[in-house]
């Protein structure tokens, strides 16, 4: 199992951003994570990335604790979060071999050339990342989260503010990803969801309304629209 949560809380004083949800997600599965904003996604991303503590419950990452053996789950991920943190006066080239050193990647000149061509930044490679789109800044920290060939990918809001273009292209490297890596990645925009996933998590006000395939979902609910379906069990 690559990621196992378990009745998994958190609390902001008297404020539960999550309140014991439980969910796993198998080897090679892309998963949605759909919910509406403050619904608790982005915080689930960050306990899953050891990036802040739960409250309560268990959360493992291909086998490892995210409290007891943190520094091997973040081996084992790559986390591309909401706001994409980049240093804007590095060169792409320059950025990815910055953080390849801090994974201490061997053969590390061959790796950044594999992912500058898997993310489809080799006509931006020799420019600084200020003077990117930010469809292209995306694909930098995409780069960055999986340079070091992570079991687990994990983005929370990755096409937010991208045009239609930049979003067609980052759906497909999504996709991509999917083949060799399991995926989660929060959202609130459900075209992402039906264009991307098998499976979705609905979570609304810390809690869990719904997971299943999207078949089933639309299955089990008359057929209806996934935004129909949204709102009923967000509201």
């Amino acid at each position: 199992m690559s990621i196992e949560v378990e009745q998994l809380t958190k609390n902001y004083g008297d404020q539960k951003a999550i309140d014991n949800i439980s969910f796993k997600v198998n080897p090679g599965e892309v998963l949605g994570f759909l919910g509406p904003n403050g619904a608790g996604k982005s915080t689930t991303m960050k306990i899953l990335s050891c990036f802040i503590p739960q409250t309560s419950g268990k959360v493992s990452v291909c086998g490892f604790d995210v409290t007891a053996n943190s520094m091997e789950v973040r081996r084992n991920i790559g986390y591309l979060p909401e706001h994409n943190p980049l240093y804007l006066d590095h060169y792409v080239k320059e950025s990815l071999e910055f953080i390849a050193g801090v994974h201490q990647i061997e053969n590390k000149k061959r790796r950044i050339v594999e992912v500058i061509e898997e993310v489809g930044l080799s006509g931006e490679q020799h420019k600084k990342i200020g003077d990117l789109s930010k469809g292209y800044r995306q694909r930098v920290g995409l780069a960055q989260a999986i340079i070091h060939n992570p079991q687990v990918l994990i983005m929370d809001e990755p096409t937010s503010g991208l045009d239609p273009n930049q979003l067609i292209g980052i759906r497909k490297l999504i996709q991509e990803l999917g083949k060799t890596k399991t995926v989660i990645f929060s959202t609130h925009i459900m075209q992402e969801i039906e264009a991307i996933c098998s499976r979705v998590i609905i979570i609304n006000r810390g809690k869990i309304t719904a997971d299943d395939q999207l078949s089933n979902l639309y299955q089990n609910n008359n057929n209806k629209s996934l935004e129909d379906i949204f709102i009923a069990l967000t509201n």
